[in-house]
């Protein structure tokens, strides 16, 4: 090898300093990207369980009124998300039935 591309690397400079060839640079640390939180009330679309707790059902009732075609949704990979805005529209109409009829007729 020659020595002509061998660089060398003081000790004595600081971690973020670096020289080569009478160059010198900062190598920017770059931070980590945070997750970004959210409120569901301000996302366009949200995943199962936090359309359930946006409407104070449970998970299961929720299934029901997607598997009976009352709230839409949109399939993203193996994600079921479902529209905000449809939310809204089920929360604030009148809902006089079940969510669940009971095939007996009689309410356990």
């Amino acid at each position: 090898m020659s020595g002509k591309n061998v660089f060398e690397i003081s000790r004595s400079a600081s971690p973020s300093t670096k020289e080569v060839e009478g160059l010198s640079f900062q190598a920017s640390r770059r931070k980590q990207p945070q997750r970004v939180t959210i409120a569901p009330e301000d996302k366009i679309l949200v995943s199962r369980e936090e359309a359930a707790q946006l409407l104070s059902i449970s998970q299961r009732g929720l299934d029901y009124l997607v598997a009976s075609r009352r709230l839409p949704t949109r399939r993203i990979g193996g994600r079921v998300l479902i529209p905000v805005a449809d939310l809204r529209k089920y929360a604030h109409c009148d809902h006089p039935e079940d969510i669940v009829t009971y095939s007996s007729g009689r309410r356990r």
